[in-house]
């Protein structure tokens, strides 16, 4: 063996163990939030040793960032992708079900997909520091809901659509912690959808006659 291929070997171990550490981290953080994660149970979960939190994160806080920061751009880069998939001339339905399918997908599939999905639901009621990194990607999914929204909802102002879709972010993410949620999970993914996409919709469409 080359000294080359030593190096690459010791190379790619070195990005399991990080991505071993990683994904553990994201396990145990989608089930207690930060404040209830643990270095040694990390490295446990992920049969690495506690030097190596050190030398490829530097500190346990670190390693939960990266972690939460992970999860963060997968899951809006699979909205993001759904979104700017849709022709400008999409209904309601078909947007709510775009905005909706990162989690469907999540809940069918179970392990590290709603790993990622119940961290972000929880980080998103406790943003943690650095989120302003992701807010691009947070505006590109709102942008990208209005941009196809606003043709079917006239009447409906920018402002109030990019509410309406912040709301209609956090019953999604209230649906990967609560039981309601769990029970979804039991369903193949072409009914978790038929169940949700119609709530979403309700909830992009809201009822400009009540309260006003």
């Amino acid at each position: 063996m080359t000294r080359v291929d030593k190096v690459d070997q010791r190379r790619e171990a070195g990005q399991r163990t990080r991505a071993g550490l990683q994904a553990a981290a994201l396990e145990l953080l989608s089930q207690r939030g930060q404040e209830g994660v643990t270095l040694r149970e990390i490295t446990d979960l992920a049969g690495a040793n506690v030097a190596a939190v050190s030398y490829h994160f530097g500190s346990l806080k670190k390693l939960c960032e990266a972690a939460i920061e992970h999860a963060l751009e997968q899951y809006l880069n699979a909205q993001i992708g759904e979104l700017e998939a849709l022709p400008s001339t999409a209904t309601l339905q078909e947007v709510a079900g775009a905005f909706a399918r990162p989690m469907v997908r999540a809940l069918a599939a179970g392990g590290p997909d709603l790993a990622v999905m119940r961290t972000v639901a929880r980080v998103g009621i406790e943003p943690p520091e650095g989120w302003e990194r992701l807010h691009g990607k947070f505006d590109r999914t709102r942008d990208g809901v209005i941009r196809v929204l606003a043709p079917t909802l006239p009447e409906v102002d920018a402002e109030e659509l990019a509410f309406r879709t912040r709301c209609a972010a956090g019953m999604l993410n209230w649906l990967a912690l609560a039981p309601v949620g769990t029970e979804l999970a039991t369903l193949p993914a072409e009914r978790i959808e038929w169940h949700l996409v119609p709530v979403v919709a309700g909830a992009l469409r809201g009822d400009a006659t009540v309260g006003r």
